[in-house]
């Protein structure tokens, strides 16, 4: 025991089974970290390093070799689904997007939230509930399925409505173990934003999809992959890449191949990454190339805090509803709080309109000079908060709704599950036109 870490970690109640450092009680994990400037990795900024050992760290990274053999690949290609930048555009944390929110005025912070109410009342009032547990999910919401395979209900309702979802719309058609279908007839599927690819399992497991690409830019343990590759009929690829420098048309596997796009809970922009990445532009100009073979979609979006003006897909949509830059990034941190309210029970039988009760007039501002933005957001209502969080959410996706069919699919956004199962439960689905 000598030679182990004297690190005590408290949720494994047991001392750190790591080496000691040479002339210390704590492994390298858990010895105090030296004074010196440490700063992110160039490389990943998931760590961070010394800034005097830096040179010589870069030489023995971990990531380095992955992102050296990234270069190499034919699908690399850096910044192409980021979007056009434009001058000034940059990415905004959530606490320059509060700093923003609170330096307003009482009068301008009410004007943007009466805007808001505007918009969502014109724009966002088609957003059904569609939730579909498809009789093909059976073996799953029965728990039916490998014991070894992690199951949790309220994921399972999930992954099973947005498949249900696919099939109401006609992209994805019930294997019938009579019927001889064609190679062609068996699409592919792209998960995007992957993570472990317990979605693409169930997809597996009860659509029959023989092709599988998954995209997802982290490690994981416990993945569904090993479960993937002892069934026969399946191919798996997994491609370890950011969604922002993914090129799909150059993957090997897809040329040729229709495939769906399917994504559970992707964060913020990447939603809107993985719509350019499948739907590109070029694609148009060029409509008898084989790469363009995306047949239908389905993404659940998530983390509309983290959306970002420079990657929004649709920010003529925003200017053309008079929503600016800056009241796009409020609106994202505005996002934050349809979570925060209790969500035991459906926030749909909410009145919505609510009322600040802060007149449009000149007189009213100068009367409340002493009243700051930081006090109002704490005097409204934790629900009317939540309210005004959703709102925001529906209109950053509605415009991503108007920009698939302005490129030329039939498409829908709906709720796919209630809100006490997850708050997060807005849902894009799609087609291409026959």
């Amino acid at each position: 025991m000598e030679t182990r870490c004297n690190f005590w970690l408290p949720k494994k109640k047991r001392f750190c089974a790591n080496t000691l450092l040479k002339d210390s009680e704590f492994c390298g994990n858990h010895t105090q970290r030296s004074n010196g400037q440490w700063i992110p990795c160039p490389i990943h900024p998931s760590h961070s390093v010394l800034e005097e050992n830096l040179q010589s760290h870069l030489k023995r990274c971990p990531f380095y070799k992955q992102a050296q053999s990234l270069l190499l690949q034919p699908y690399y290609q850096e910044g192409i689904n980021a979007g056009k930048e434009q001058q000034g555009d940059q990415n905004f944390s959530s606490e320059m997007k509060r700093n923003a929110v609170h330096s307003m005025t009482p009068f301008q912070f009410s004007q943007l939230i009466n805007k808001i109410k505007s918009v969502h009342a014109s724009l966002c009032n088609d957003i059904r509930d569609s939730f579909k547990i498809p009789q093909a999910c059976d073996i799953w919401t029965n728990r039916q399925v490998d014991r070894t395979l992690p199951f949790q209900e309220k994921h399972v309702m999930q992954q099973a409505s947005i498949l249900g979802n696919l099939e109401e719309f006609g992209v994805l058609k019930v294997k019938s173990e009579t019927s001889v279908e064609e190679e062609d007839d068996v699409p592919a599927v792209v998960e995007f934003g992957a993570g472990r690819g317990y979605l693409t399992q169930v997809l597996a497991d009860c659509y029959g999809i023989k092709k599988i690409l998954l995209v997802e830019r982290k490690s994981y343990k416990l993945k569904a992959d090993r479960s993937l590759r002892q069934k026969e009929s399946v191919t798996l690829e997994r491609l370890r890449i950011d969604i922002e420098d993914l090129k799909l048309d150059d993957v090997e596997s897809l040329q040729g191949v229709p495939y769906l796009a399917i994504g559970k809970h992707l964060c913020g922009p990447a939603t809107d990454m993985t719509l350019r990445c499948c739907i590109r532009e070029q694609c148009d100009d060029s409509p008898s190339e084989s790469t363009c073979h995306m047949i239908g979609l389905a993404i659940a979006t998530c983390c509309h805090h983290l959306c970002q003006w420079k990657h929004y897909i649709n920010k003529q949509y925003m200017l053309n509803s008079g929503i600016s830059k800056d009241d796009f990034n409020a609106m994202t941190w505005f996002t934050s709080w349809a979570v925060d309210a209790d969500h035991g029970s459906d926030l749909s039988g909410t009145d919505w309109s609510f009322d600040l009760q802060i007149r449009e007039n000149e007189h009213v501002e100068s009367d409340l000079n002493t009243y700051e933005v930081r006090d109002m957001v704490k005097d409204m209502k934790a629900v009317d908060r939540a309210v005004v969080g959703l709102m925001c959410k529906d209109i950053i996706d509605v415009g991503r709704f108007m920009w698939l069919k302005e490129h030329g699919l039939e498409c829908e956004l709906v709720k796919y599950v209630q809100s006490n199962i997850s708050p997060e439960n807005r849902l894009l689905v799609g087609r291409q036109k026959s």
